[in-house]
């Protein structure tokens, strides 16, 4: 404990939040390069295996990011 400093904790807040931008900016983006509505096609028509594709896309999104943010 004797190595904590508080700035630590401010950068990981800030490379969290810059983090969050960068996935909803990527997830915007394949959102407009599908030919239909992700979130409409996912929770009003029931579409389980877009579903399982849009999270394995989302956390290898989230991976990428992660390792480039620290």
């Amino acid at each position: 404990m004797a190595d904590f400093h508080p700035g630590n904790l401010l950068n990981a807040a800030i490379y969290a939040i810059f983090g969050i931008v960068i996935f909803i900016f990527c997830f915007a983006v394949l959102d407009k390069m599908t030919p239909y509505h992700l979130w409409r096609e996912i929770v009003e028509d029931k579409n389980i295996a877009l579903a399982i594709l849009i999270g394995a896309i989302s956390l290898g999104i989230c991976i990428i990011i992660a390792a480039a943010v620290h």
